[in-house]
């Protein structure tokens, strides 16, 4: 990836993490168990269903409100939001597993 593409949400917050943990003087995280991989396997999947679900939504909504312009740029922002507070959640569960808490 070069330096031009944009970043994911993930990208920037195991970015963020990275950075605080070597502000606070942690070493580098040690490898994962098998547990932790399976437990964030499973969070990545659960978040896949979630968004594939606000998709399904916002298109079903959309198809709704086809007339009405301000209609549609309201569910988009809304589908926005959603996507982001998913990715969020599914970031900070991946976080808390891979620093030994459960998910």
């Amino acid at each position: 990836m070069s330096g031009d593409e944009p970043k994911s949400a993930y990208e920037l917050a195991m970015e963020r993490l990275r950075k605080q943990d070597r502000d606070a003087g942690r070493a580098e995280a040690a490898p994962l168990t098998d547990a932790q991989k399976k437990k964030i396997a499973e969070i990545r999947r659960e978040a896949e269903a979630k968004l594939a679900q606000v998709e399904i939504m916002r298109q079903s909504h959309l198809h709704a409100a086809s007339a009405d312009a301000d209609e549609q740029a309201k569910i988009e922002e809304n589908t926005q939001r959603d996507r982001r507070r998913i990715e969020s959640d599914r970031d900070e569960k991946i976080a808390g597993v891979r620093k030994g808490r459960a998910g």
